[in-house]
């Protein structure tokens, strides 16, 4: 009866309003004149089509109330797992509840009278996103030590108890860090409050949510547990990065900047804003994992939920298919997805009472994985936002027959399905031939929620019930320039179309009025600190102080924004503060402690990536707007020159491609991306602000070059005091009041230092002051040894060099600072606060005191190379620095035979250096090295051939008692039990043998000994090893035929053969691996056909 009553109440409401419509249609509407008639069947039919849809809708309503709102949690408004979970609520089952609940709330406002169940629905979830919030605001102290470090043991929960918020389960015997979970509770935040919804009460809640987004900030850095709560593939409580948890946090992060918590009604102090910087970090460390998910996993079902709903974390297409069709093509199975390879959740194999895995246990699961319906549900999602019918079809298809029924006659969706026990065998023989069983969870009794909240939202999709612009308000699956624009006081992730639109707005600011005035001369233009007043220059140092204060609150114990520099993007903004306008200079025109900045050629280079960083990378709606600060110094520099060339340059327009466009800053200011700090506003405090002053002169001075007076090239003997580290310390008093070299005095204070301390007294003044005295001249008279060396006793480290590290490692590479067994690996990102023990090790100042300096201008070139030139380090997967600049010092001595040292060159050339090995297949042939010289280059590089891992891992396979190199044995077994051939971490294993041997020349001919194993084996399918394949035995051996040929007695002197041709080698090896296999160490039953093995 109550059905009947509605149906009528909800026609006559509509039929008004239909009418209504109809009368009030646009002329152009009205292209064809129909009958009274028509006009009424027209209006029945929508009738009809109406109570249809509040028949489906109410049909949705009870399955939404029967499946989830009968599992949410009373006092909370928490949902757990599965139903049958009575205590534990799972944060990211609950966050896709909600979802589900507020797709229907948003289905059921499109009709007139929905009878207050749109208004239930929208409650429903704001409890349940207040929930959440509820719970995490009593970890406020986890989330402010986070900040600080990134530590897993302060990760926010991700699972509480289901009536009391309580922890339930401790870090230590749980994976929390999920940063996928945080990034997808802002993510589904902003899509509520952009529907209405009143989410946020207080400002309290405010800063707390400003806080969860520094939280986020850092996900490219923080290895974390990933969606599937295991962390790595092998089980073994290791953290990784993961591309699906980095992609959540670009998306999270995109979805907030500029939101207004409050909603509509919000006022200036209730807006969020994220680090555009971090911002472009996410996005380039998700880039460049594509389509891998993290080193152990190279595919990963999770990467569904990054790339399409809800995340669309990536509209770069070739990007988007690459991953898509690895997903589907490795992980797609009859029942649904596997989640990863070699994945043990589930199968009747896993030992359920273990935590984690034994090593090695994960092969026992290979091709037995259990499958995920879930997935068949995102494919459908993906088909509809993408407009695919076929695709959409297609997986409503395959799902058919997995769904449950319950008593309601309402679809069930099953957690997984797995291959019963007595089958196992049989579907490791034959992958999907056997048929397989519904999990646990995801029955009638037992429901799997966030399967059944997928269904829910991807029904109502289906059944034309919502629309995707009403699941996805904000336009996360368009590119961010084809979404609607945003009005309002704030920056927003809209660009205005492909980088190649954009235009670069470049002030010139000049520090006094003379050395404009000699710009002039010159025909630049520029404008003083003065003359753009009242806008404010500020270091990049100032803006950091002023967003300390943002998300500041003692009664929750939060610190605010943590003190991270500004970026090339972020200073590239124009800012209100408290009233006055800023535009902060980048921070390679910092005058910073560290050496770099006094390299003209370097800042010069510095300049142009900047600009080119800035037009590639910027995203926001507003032009960019850098400033080039010149300095009076700059004037002294014998690079002056090379610096006006670069300002005429951009005078005309264009910078190597890239439009620019100069100007006064007060004409360009209109144009500009302004954001407005309103939070200051609010707040009571007297902020110690010291913008860039400008130098007064008493003339105007220089007119023109030829008037400046230049630094001089200064050089010196260098001698060496390393003998007097051993006499005592009156006698070094004496011997450093005698000499006046500054190496000479750099090195005497330097051993004071180490023996006596920093405050030792040297006629009146302490070594660390005589050091910084030094430090000064040396500068001034760009004496580069004596800077390298002064920074070095000084314990001196670069500014903001762990990004450089980070976007290394995500490189898919490793890095190794230090030398020889003192190396340290470094596999997982570095905080900022441990990159001094990094360099300065006692081991590595022993060696040389001034490699803790240049390897970390190495580093920090090699970051910045492999961000804009990844093919020069093609085949390299651990940079190990002392390394790399023994391949420069060898390229600088023996190829060019020059006599300076590395240390003494100015950074710029070391950069150049850097480049130029990394770049040897480009000229190797034209500049005639030799084939040694080629081998020590690439060698000290630790350059390895295409599918040389694969090569390795095949002959493994091969090898029944392992493979033997420099008496350390990599065994068979566990290693390619644990791992598969294109796995990172089996890349990884291999170099850590290879790293053992000391000779770069040698490396090399063993990697082309792995080369031509791998040949023979590929050519000859049934040849086996039955004993360990010792590889200095076979090279040794070839050695020796190669000295017969020529004639020779065997030396311990390899040069000759290092010095062979490729081909010469090869087939010397090809013959010590026959005569090795001769000898008896392939299996027996193929010895007769070893004399046709196919070698040449």
């Amino acid at each position: 009866m109550n059905k009947g009553m509605t149906s009528v109440h909800g026609r006559g409401r509509t039929v008004s309003k239909l009418r209504k419509s109809h009368n009030a249609r646009p002329p152009r509407s009205r292209q064809r004149t129909g009958s009274v008639c028509d006009s009424d069947i027209d209006v029945n039919l929508r009738i009809i089509s109406y109570d249809d849809t509040v028949r489906k809708l109410d049909h949705y309503y009870g399955i939404v109330k029967r499946q989830l709102l009968q599992n949410q949690s009373i006092t909370l408004g928490l949902f757990p797992l599965s139903s049958q979970e009575k205590e534990v609520a799972d944060i990211r089952t609950t966050i896709y509840c909600a979802a589900s609940i507020w797709s229907l709330f948003q289905a059921y406002r499109r009709i007139d009278d929905d009878r207050g169940k749109a208004y239930e629905l929208g409650q429903s979830c704001v409890k349940c996103m207040r929930g959440i919030l509820n719970c995490w605001m009593r970890q406020t102290e986890n989330v402010e030590n986070f900040k600080k470090g990134q530590n897993p043991k302060y990760a926010l929960h991700s699972k509480f108890h289901l009536k009391t918020g309580k922890e339930v389960v401790s870090s230590d015997d749980y994976g929390h860090l999920q940063i996928d979970v945080v990034s997808l509770f802002l993510l589904f935040l902003v899509q509520m409050i952009t529907s209405g919804l009143q989410i946020i009460y207080t400002m309290d809640e405010v800063t707390f949510v400003q806080n969860l987004v520094y939280y986020v900030e850092r996900a490219y850095r923080t290895p974390d547990f990933g969606m599937w709560e295991r962390g790595s593939k092998y089980n073994n409580g290791t953290p990784e990065l993961h591309a699906s948890s980095i992609g959540m946090a670009k998306a999270a992060l995109e979805a907030i900047n500029g939101c207004n918590l409050f909603g509509e009604k919000g006022a200036s102090w209730s807006v969020i804003f994220v680090d555009i910087d971090a911002h472009n970090r996410n996005r380039s460390i998700f880039e460049t994992l594509l389509p891998r998910e993290s080193s152990s996993k190279n595919v990963d079902a999770s990467l569904m939920c990054t790339i399409s709903f809800p995340a669309f974390a990536t509209h770069d297409q070739m990007l988007y298919s690459k991953t898509r069709s690895q997903v589907i093509s490795s992980l797609e199975g009859k029942y649904g997805f596997k989640r990863f390879h070699r994945d043990g959740y589930g199968t009747v194999l896993e030992d359920k009472r273990r935590r984690f895995y034994h090593s090695a246990e994960t092969k026992e699961f290979e091709k037995i994985e259990c499958q995920w319906p879930l997935f068949y549900l995102y494919m459908i999602l993906e088909g509809m936002f993408k407009n695919n019918e076929e695709q959409v079809e297609e997986y409503k298809n395959k799902l058919k027959p997995l769904v449950k029924r319950d008593k309601w006659g309402d679809p069930v969706i099953p957690m997984y399905y797995f291959v019963h026990k007595d089958n196992v065998e049989d579907e490791q023989a034959e992958p999907g031939s056997q048929y397989r069983q519904s999990s646990p969870e995801g029955t009638p009794k037992n429901l799997f929620l966030w399967g059944q909240s997928i269904w829910i939202i991807a029904s109502l999709l289906m059944d034309n019930l919502l629309h995707i612009n009403e699941l996805d308000l904000i336009r996360r699956h368009l590119p961010s320039y084809n979404r609607p624009r945003k009005g309002g006081r704030y920056s927003a992730f809209q660009d205005t179309g492909t980088a190649s639109d954009l235009v670069v707005q470049v002030v010139l600011i000049a520090e006094s009025m003379r050395l404009q005035a000699m710009m002039a001369t010159y025909g630049i233009q520029t404008q003083t600190p003065h003359e753009v007043e009242p806008v404010q220059i500020w270091p990049p140092k100032e803006l950091v102080k002023v967003y300390q204060n943002l998300g500041v609150s003692e009664k929750l114990g939060l610190g605010g924004r943590p003190t991270r520099p500004i970026g090339a993007l972020g200073t590239s903004k124009i800012y209100r503060v408290c009233g006055q306008t800023v535009l902060c200079y980048p921070l390679v025109f910092e005058v910073s402690d560290f050496y770099l900045s006094h390299d003209m050629a370097l800042l010069i280079d510095d300049i142009k990536t900047e600009l080119h960083f800035v037009g590639k990378y910027w995203r926001l709606s507003g032009r960019p707007t850098v400033c080039i600060l010149i300095r009076e110094e700059h004037m002294r520099d014998v690079h002056f020159r090379e610096l006006l060339d670069l300002l005429a340059m951009l005078k005309s327009g264009y910078c190597d491609g890239l439009k620019i466009r100069t100007g006064r800053l007060q004409n360009l200011i209109a144009s500009s991306c302004i954001e407005h700090l309103d939070f200051m506003n609010a707040m009571d405090i007297d902020l110690d602000i010291t913008p860039f002053e400008q130098l007064q002169h008493a003339s105007i001075g220089y007119q023109s070059l030829t008037d400046v007076p230049t630094a001089i090239t200064y050089s010196e003997d260098s001698m060496s005091f390393k003998d007097m580290g051993l006499q005592p310390t009156p006698e070094v008093l004496s011997v450093l009041r005698s000499v006046s070299t500054l190496h000479g005095q750099t090195q005497l204070l330097g051993i004071l230092l180490r023996r006596e301390g920093r405050n030792f007294q040297v006629d009146g003044v302490s070594v660390q002051d005589r050091v910084c005295a030094l430090l000064r001249q040396a500068s001034s008279l760009r004496y580069w040894a004596g800077v390298r060396e002064c920074n070095a006793l000084l314990s001196k480290e670069v500014e903001s060099i762990s990004p450089y590290i980070t976007t290394i490692l995500v490189s898919g590479k490793q890095l190794t600072a230090g030398y020889g067994k003192d190396e340290i690996l470094l596999d997982k990102p570095v905080q900022p606060a441990e990159i001094h023990d990094l360099f300065y090790t006692p081991a590595l100042q022993a060696h040389n005191v001034v490699q803790a300096v240049l390897q970390q201008e190495v580093v920090l070139y090699c970051g910045k190379l492999i961000a804009t030139h990844t093919q020069l380090f093609n085949g390299i997967l651990n940079i190990r620095i002392g390394w790399v600049i023994k391949a420069m010092t060898y390229y600088l001595h023996d190829v060019c035979h020059g006599k300076e040292s590395i240390e003494s060159l100015a950074p710029n050339e070391v950069r150049r250096l850097v480049v130029k090995v990394l770049s040897i297949d480009e000229w190797a042939h034209k500049e005639r090295l030799t084939p040694q010289q080629i081998r020590v280059i690439d060698g000290c590089l630790g350059r390895t051939p295409k599918r040389f891992y694969e090569k390795v891992f095949h002959i493994l396979s091969k090898s029944t008692e392992g493979v033997r190199l420099c008496d350390q044995l990599l065994p068979q077994h566990p290693t390619i039990s644990e791992m598969s051939s294109g796995e990172l971490n089996f890349a990884l294993t291999v170099q850590s043998l290879l790293n053992r041997i000391q000779h770069p020349e040698y490396r090399q001919i063993v990697v082309e000994l792995f080369s031509v194993i791998a040949t023979i084996l590929e050519r000859n399918p049934e040849l086996k090893f039955l004993h360990e394949l010792n590889l200095d035995q076979i090279v040794k051996e070839a050695f020796k035929m190669f000295l017969k040929d020529l004639g020779r007695e065997y030396t311990e002197d390899m040069s000759s053969f290092y010095n062979a041709s490729q081909v010469a080698v090869t087939s010397y090896l090809a013959r010590a691996i026959v005569n090795f296999m001769l000898t008896g160490d392939v299996r027996s039953e193929i010895e007769e056909g070893l004399t046709f093995c196919k070698v040449s």
